[in-house]
């Protein structure tokens, strides 16, 4: 890959999803899910249906993979099947966990020019910390908040304006990336124009969701930068 270059005028910072965004670690949620969903006897649910389901964090997928597996399960005994989940995934958290091509190249040419980044995710904050850690990512990111940092979270609009002004920016020139219409909305929340990548995890295709921009490689990704000041 050409290491990319990135041109003035630049954003005043990059906020970025985590899962199907900067790392595909659908097969370690995988594993999670399904033994949590073991516990109450429910059939495993399959790596493509999980890619659907990944986006409001995991007591989210375990009750989306119990309605696909047999039906909506109790508040208390989703709670229960979360305690499960999180205690497997701690254990397992970056064992399959990869980070997408071009990612790296991309963080350090923007850590180059001067840009300011940081995670927005739906993923419980000690959990995006420590699978940032693992991945040996944190030095890039002057913030990352997970779904229980705030009171609010994606698709509220304050997750992200908070993301970027714990990275030092100005949210008037700040972009989003993400991968899923949760990312889309909370950016139109956030009046912070959002670029997808199309290889995350949706249903719906990404170029249906009414991005801004949609890139299929991060190497797109400076060109994706740039069309937004056009």
């Amino acid at each position: 890959m050409t290491f990319p270059v990135y041109e003035a005028p630049l954003p005043s910072a990059v906020i970025f999803d985590l899962d199907g965004t900067l790392v595909d670690s659908a097969p370690d949620l995988l594993p999670a899910t399904n033994h949590a969903l073991s516990i109450i006897g429910r059939a495993p649910v399959s790596l493509e249906a999980l890619r659907g389901m990944v986006g409001g964090g995991l007591r989210q997928m375990i009750n989306l993979g119990a309605q696909a597996s047999g039906g909506p399960v109790e508040e208390n005994t989703l709670d229960r099947l979360l305690a499960a989940g999180m205690v497997h995934y701690a254990d397992h958290i970056s064992d399959n966990t990869t980070i997408y091509e071009g990612v790296i190249e991309n963080l350090e040419a923007l850590a180059a020019a001067n840009v300011p980044m940081a995670v927005c995710t739906n993923k419980t904050a000690h959990f995006a910390r420590r699978l940032i850690d693992d991945l040996r990512l944190t030095p890039y990111f002057k913030a990352a908040l997970g779904g229980d940092s705030l009171a609010v979270r994606k698709p509220d609009g304050e997750h992200i304006l908070t993301a970027i002004r714990d990275a030092g920016a100005n949210p008037a020139d700040a972009v989003m990336v993400g991968d899923s219409i949760t990312d889309v909305d909370a950016a139109r929340n956030a009046n912070v124009p959002v670029v997808l990548v199309s290889f995350g995890y949706t249903v719906t295709p990404a170029r249906e969701l009414g991005a801004d921009a949609v890139i299929d490689h991060f190497q797109e990704l400076p060109q994706a930068l740039a069309s937004l000041k056009e």
